[in-house]
């Protein structure tokens, strides 16, 4: 019998100033659709399938309507071990419907309250995610983009393989990376970051994993296996979460069948020269007008690398193509969710998102590459990084105190409390900044074969460890 509750709606009430700090029950709607997520259970496995392939797996409020309360209700039961989420046809999920909501937002105040409703229950969905008591698997197997990225990214696994293309297009259409990407993007190695934020960049197949985002590499036609095996699997009652993760760990590595040999991280966006030209174009330092600068000087510049010339130019040419208002934004809020907590981070990004709901360039943008045959060229007003001081801004981090974001209570368990930085974090590769303090702490006496066989030992022979360490150490010198 499918869970049955109801959204309580206040603009139906006649409430014009809208509060979200109310208790609410999510459920099923009239006029949802009626499969585009389906559920499975078997043995120990709750499978989560996104099931909107011709429209590439888009999340829309039916979607997370249905996601939500069976989420909730397998984190009750003794169960269910594991959940799986994974998508239909070519994409996991290429992002929120936001053709939906731009053309909602077309009709005025009522259309723009209504994407900012969907909003606050997709934040809701990926802080649930973020804070779950039972380990959960993403197969980001296919397109990953956006909202996708927010129903995945924060979970302890997320397994990329040859058909993965990861990005977070949001400034290309008027918007900003949201769905905790305040959090996820200012955590990764270097300014990988603040470079997939402001470009759009695509990722795709094994750069996804070396990036970080990815904690496991696997071929695609492994999961079918690997799903079967995690069924199988049979905790403790007394097994930690910790332990429990391992044992997953463990498993998902026995599926392991290597890299791509010509992909080294060294010869990705993320290693080599490339990835020391995104470090030095859009370090914390940096102004916009600074990064844009730096990068025309890699354009001119006698002694830089050609292939780093012609990143370094295609680059510049794509920020100035965005969405200047986003581009701004998007700065600022990953230099201040840098010192978010996850909680705090969903809820700013609502005060955002609702921003932009009320501004033209969403509709603009969405419009002119979305939904517009053809595509035309999107239209920004302000239509230059000038023209948008600093007070502008900040103006889009600051909301009504009746208007905030209240999530969803969480459930007990080790994986429901708060944190600053991801409690799962060892699953992945080792981060630089693991890498660098392990150098210092031995005062840079061991070799590069010392300290890769430490990390390597320390993660239990993981694939990719090697590579990863070995590039690292690299570019460091």
């Amino acid at each position: 019998m499918p869970l049955r509750a109801k959204i309580l709606n206040p603009a139906i009430a006649g409430n014009t100033s809208r509060s979200f700090a109310s208790s609410i029950h999510v459920t099923e709607q009239p006029g949802d659709e009626a499969n585009d997520v389906l559920f499975n259970s078997h043995y120990g496995l709750r499978t989560v399938t996104l099931n909107r392939p011709k429209k590439l797996n888009s999340l829309n409020g039916s979607m997370a309507r249905k996601i939500i309360p069976r989420l909730q209700e397998w984190s009750k039961s003794q169960l269910a071990n594991v959940v799986v989420i994974k998508g239909e046809g070519r994409a996991f999920c290429a992002g929120g419907d936001v053709a939906a909501l731009a053309t909602q937002n077309k009709q005025g105040a009522e259309g723009q309250q209504n994407s900012k409703d969907y909003f606050a229950l997709e934040y809701k969905l990926d802080h649930l995610i973020a804070t779950y008591s039972k380990p959960y698997v993403a197969f980001i197997d296919g397109i990953t983009m956006g909202g996708g990225v927010g129903l995945s990214l924060h979970a302890p696994f997320r397994i990329a393989t040859e058909n993965t293309v990861m990005a977070m297009p949001e400034t290309t259409i008027g918007f900003f990376p949201d769905v905790g990407a305040s959090f996820f993007l200012p955590r990764m190695d270097g300014d990988v970051g603040m470079y997939l934020a402001l470009t759009s960049e695509q990722l795709k197949g094994v750069d996804v994993f070396w990036a970080g985002i990815a904690t496991h590499y696997l071929h695609s036609s492994s999961l079918p296996d690997l799903e079967a095996r995690l069924a199988e699997l049979q905790f403790k009652d007394y097994d930690t979460m910790q332990q429990r993760l391992q044992i997953i760990d463990k498993t998902i590595e026995e599926f392991s069948t290597g890299t791509p040999h010509d992909r080294h991280p060294s010869n990705s966006v993320v290693g080599g020269n490339l990835r020391a030209a995104i470090d030095y174009v859009f370090q914390p330092a940096n102004s916009i007008t600074m990064m844009l600068d730096a990068l025309q000087g890699l354009v001119e510049g006698s002694s830089t690398p050609a292939n780093v010339q012609e990143w370094a130019s295609k680059t510049r040419k794509t920020m100035l193509q965005r969405s200047p208002t986003s581009v701004k934004v998007a700065v600022k809020q990953l230099r201040d969710g840098i010192r978010w907590g996850i909680a705090q981070t969903f809820r700013k990004e609502f005060t955002i998102a609702s921003h932009f709901m009320e501004h033209p360039d969403f509709v603009e943008g969405v419009s002119a590459l979305l939904i517009n045959k053809p595509k035309t060229t999107p239209k920004w007003s302000p239509s230059s990084l000038e023209e948008i001081s600093d007070e502008t801004v900040r103006e889009f981090f600051i909301g009504e105190e009746d208007a905030e974001l209240e999530l969803l209570p969480a459930a007990s368990g080790e994986g429901s409390r708060s944190y600053t930085d991801y409690p799962h974090a060892w699953v992945g590769l080792p981060r630089e900044n693991e890498v660098r303090e392990h150098v210092l702490r031995r005062n840079g006496v061991d070799s590069v074969e010392d300290v890769v066989k430490h990390f390597v030992e320390l993660r239990g022979g993981k694939q990719g460890v090697k590579e990863k360490v070995e590039e690292i150490l690299g570019r460091k010198g």
